[in-house]
């Protein structure tokens, strides 16, 4: 146990300068986005700044223990978003929530389709890369399964680049988000009570070891989300973590995408590039017509229901939609949903339709 404690901490020790050099060249892109005036210019700068550098064959690096320590931040602060009148208005979330296993099916189906005709995979590697969500789960099963390992995680990786990046400029280009009207993301850490910043530790520690031994999906998040909407909705408290951490831990979720694309071959990464373009414009076809239908149907805002089903990652999604007003606590409830459908439908669907053809050793 000793000797692999002190590998990995000279493992870590080797990789500073890569994880330093990553989050200074994040810490840039976030700060020339702040400067142009973009939306959630903390993230999405950083997830540039660092693609760029990976691309470039710059040596960078993020470990999994400081994102997960972050999305734990967001947890909490999604959480926050669940306030005592959320419970009025569960009941017109009803719709769009069923919707949203049809949506899945449609989405993992059409994108299945495209990916075998267009970029020639495989019907295992195709499903797992059309699967809208789980990241981690979909390269695990997927690869289990036969499929191509690198293209699932290619294809995914591109995904969620393309949609994260998109989506808010599109919102801002298009549905008349200026920048002065964005709330907060956080509260000023000197106006928070110690009392409420001890509730808020606690939903972070406990949620996130309590999601981790259910072995939930998405548990960095969604352990900490769900026990800071328990405490926000019962009253305990309204206060939020400080928005300097906050922004913090979108600087580090936007790099980690960025450091995705580390000591993969240019024409690959073009390749899945390309590729992803054309899904995650399938994607957000497939989105916008949910979207546009729930509205007639439901009355919900159809920029509310747009960031609910668009297939980015969770947090990502849901920062989105705290960065521009939207209705936070509703597209986060649909993304985590939507993972464990996902997670739990795609492996049993494949199987129960024998697509399987055991891997030959």
């Amino acid at each position: 146990m000793r000797l692999q404690e002190s590998l990995s901490a000279a493992a870590n020790r080797r990789r500073l300068p890569a994880i330093l050099l990553a989050l200074s060249i994040g810490t840039a892109g976030g700060a020339l986005f702040q400067w142009l005036g973009l939306p959630l210019a903390w993230m999405l700068g950083a997830m540039t700044a660092t693609t760029i550098a990976a691309v470039s064959g710059l040596p960078i690096a993020l470990p999994m223990r400081l994102r997960n320590l972050m999305v734990v931040v967001l947890g909490v602060m999604l959480g926050s978003a669940f306030t005592p009148d959320l419970l009025e208005r569960l009941p017109q979330w009803t719709g769009s929530l069923a919707a949203l296993f049809l949506y899945v099916a449609v989405a993992t189906a059409l994108c299945q389709v495209y990916y075998r005709r267009f970029g020639g995979y495989d019907r295992t590697t195709a499903y797992f890369a059309a699967a809208p969500g789980g990241i981690t789960e979909m390269i695990l099963a997927g690869s289990a399964l036969g499929g191509d390992e690198r293209a699932i995680s290619l294809s995914h990786a591109a995904r969620i680049l393309l949609i994260v990046l998109v989506l808010p400029i599109g919102f801002q280009l298009f549905g008349g988000y200026e920048p002065a009207d964005r709330p907060p993301l956080g509260d000023a850490a000197s106006t928070i009570p110690l009392q409420d910043v001890a509730i808020l530790l606690l939903c972070g520690v406990v949620g996130f070891f309590a999601a981790r031994r259910a072995r939930l999906p998405a548990g960095a998040l969604v352990g900490p989300m769900v026990l800071s909407a328990a405490v926000h909705l019962s009253g305990l408290t309204d206060s939020r973590p400080p928005g300097g951490l906050v922004a913090a831990a979108q600087l580090v979720v936007g790099a980690s995408i960025g450091t995705r694309f580390v000591g993969i071959l240019l024409a690959t990464i073009l390749r899945a590039l390309a590729l992803a373009v054309g899904a995650t414009v399938l994607l957000l076809v497939i989105t916008a017509a949910f979207g546009l239908a729930l509205h007639a149907l439901t009355g919900l805002p159809t920029q509310a229901v747009l960031l609910a089903f668009a297939p980015g990652g969770v947090a990502e999604m849901s920062l989105i939609a705290l960065a521009l007003g939207i209705d936070a606590a509703y597209v986060a409830t649909h993304h985590v949903i939507r993972i464990f459908i996902i997670v739990v439908a795609a492996p049993f669907t494949f199987r129960l339709l024998r697509w399987h053809r055991p891997r030959r050793e």
